[in-house]
């Protein structure tokens, strides 16, 4: 009897079905762990939310979602034969391509038979006597795992807005993570947006080309940098495919895993003249430069981050006609670069449209509620016929918390990391919580999020050969590691701009209860420093964590 059949034996026998490992989440994250469980002769299982493969690149199908980094570094690298067959179209891909190249992936590698799709993980609870992780799905349904792997994304716990009213406007409303799969007409339609993140900076514009009207309520500006997308032509993708390895091995070099690097001059050390010519080339060029390729002072001192913000508010007059729309789409709180840097494709531009206008509803006009209507502010009723609620995600940690996550003893990870700073150890591994990985959990490093990910998949799959080899069926963190990971996480942080700015990347969010409070989610240091400590750690022998 095959495994397949065996599971679905015990399933029909409404028994719980056994696993070696179950995975929660079915994009990138997901699709890889899975493919490298595999590889080690492993029975897995991954639960998935949606209908279908793809993750962040299945939920977002807003107008004009797409990359923000390079396509021809986004992609996986652990198959030169995928990477010679695929051929990225655009410098920074749409969503529809992306996840095209996402199911191709799943086809090519039969992905989906190990996958198992509309299903939701309600809980997953450690029993300490079979040394198992119990999960329950919504529907009911079970399954047992000596391993839990948690592949949820740090951007998919999507939030709405706070505001009374929310759930009465009798149109359609839509959040870009729960877009539609089928294309929204926007024509003759008055729309009315709620945000003005990375999602509304993108949909912003393309929503303005159709619509009747569109109104944005802006409850903070936000910085924004040109994208500068460009089609790839059958000529330089071939170019591109004969550097791939070059082009991975500088981003496995890089602080963050893309092609820019931190340029290593000060902008408070050279000139007006040199300092403004380069910040002119940054604002020319394509991708994320302008942010990790700029001074290496523009990130942590107040007086170089206040020239870097200056001239880019000037960029911002200069494309926005009206001085009082542009002054407003200026944010005042926090400098450039301290928060992620959205790039956009003609979002300043959108608002000289006379189909546009922009609501300022810190200082001008303050939401009371949303009505059947529309949208209540403390001036008027803007009525409309479909709302989008663009505001934002529960960032990191917010996916955990939507799953009743239990250890030893009925130990609650949520109530755990509500408590304070989450404490892993290289953010692979929750403390207190056995035989629990995590992909791209709080405290590791990110950047290129591809990159990141097949990082903390090569360390799991490399721990777990390890466990398999020394006959080990229990893994679980040594409280000194974690405590000494903890301390240096935190002290990464320190002297970095963006640790003293509220946003997902330091825990706040005023949709969500209890999410005011500032932490530090994320490995801010070099992630070269950060790949070769987990590095270290794996050749070791893996000493800092505890085996049975």
């Amino acid at each position: 009897m095959t495994i397949s059949q065996t599971i679905a034996q015990q399933r029909s026998a409404g028994k719980a079905a056994d696993f070696d490992a179950i995975i929660i989440g079915g994009g990138i994250s997901g699709m890889f762990m899975l493919y490298r469980l595999r590889e080690l002769g492993m029975t897995a299982r991954v639960f998935e939310t949606g209908t279908d493969i793809g993750g962040t690149w299945y939920w977002n199908r807003y107008p004009g979602a797409r990359f923000d980094s390079e396509s021809w570094t986004y992609g996986y690298s652990f198959s030169k034969e995928l990477m010679q067959e695929w051929d990225w179209k655009e410098h920074f891909s749409p969503q529809p391509d992306t996840l095209e190249y996402l199911n191709h992936v799943a086809d090519k590698f039969d992905l989906r038979r190990d996958m198992q799709f509309r299903s939701t993980v309600k809980s997953a609870h450690w029993d300490e006597a079979t040394t198992t992780w119990t999960v329950a799905l919504e529907s009911g349904e079970q399954a047992r795992s000596r391993f839990l792997i948690t592949a949820v994304g740090i951007l998919s716990a999507y939030t709405l807005p706070a505001i009374e009213g929310r759930d009465s406007f009798r149109g359609p409303t839509y959040h870009p993570a729960r877009w539609p799969h089928t294309p929204v007409d926007f024509t003759g339609k008055r729309v009315g947006v709620i945000g003005t993140g990375a999602t509304a900076i993108q949909a912003i514009p393309e929503i303005a080309k159709q619509a009747k009207q569109v109104t944005v309520f802006q409850r903070r500006p936000n910085w924004a940098a040109p994208l500068h997308n460009a089609k790839i032509s059958k000529a330089e993708m071939e170019e591109i495919k004969s550097r791939y390895d070059e082009i991975y091995a500088h981003c496995r070099q890089t602080s963050s895993w893309f092609i820019h690097q931190t340029d290593p001059r000060k902008a408070l050390d050279v000139s007006p003249e040199e300092r403004e010519a380069f910040w002119e080339k940054l604002y020319a060029e394509p991708g994320f430069g302008i942010w990790i390729g700029n001074f290496s002072d523009v990130l942590s001192d107040e007086r170089a981050n206040a020239l870097m913000s200056e001239f880019v508010a000037r960029k911002i007059r200069q494309r926005v006609k009206d001085p009082a729309v542009a002054e407003k789409l200026i944010p005042k709180d926090h400098g450039f670069g301290t928060r992620r840097v959205p790039l956009e494709s003609g979002y300043f531009e959108a608002y000289n449209r006379d189909n546009v206008h922009l609501v300022d509803v810190i200082n001008d006009e303050t939401i009371e509620r949303i009505t059947p209507n529309g949208v209540k502010t403390t001036r008027k009723e803007h009525e409309f016929d479909i709302l989008v609620t663009a505001t934002g995600f529960d960032g990191v940690t917010g996916a955990f918390d939507r799953i009743d996550l239990r250890g030893p003893g009925g130990t609650s990870l949520k109530d755990i990391w509500k408590a304070g700073q989450p404490r892993t150890y290289l953010g692979m591994l929750a403390d207190g919580f056995p035989n629990m990985l995590m992909v791209l959990g709080p405290h590791t490093a990110r950047g290129n999020i591809p990159h990141a990910i097949e990082h903390c998949v090569n360390f799991h799959a490399g721990l777990l050969s390890f466990m398999k080899d020394k006959n080990y069926t229990r893994v679980e963190t040594r409280p000194e590691q974690v405590a000494e990971w903890t301390e240096a996480v935190i002290k990464a942080s320190e002297g970095l701009l963006a640790s003293e700015i509220d946003s997902w990347q330091t825990g706040v969010n005023r949709n969500v209860e209890g999410r005011l409070e500032r932490r530090v989610l994320g490995y801010n240091g070099n992630g070269a420093h950060f790949r070769k400590r987990t590095d270290d750690t794996a050749r070791g022998g893996y000493r800092e964590l505890r085996f049975r």
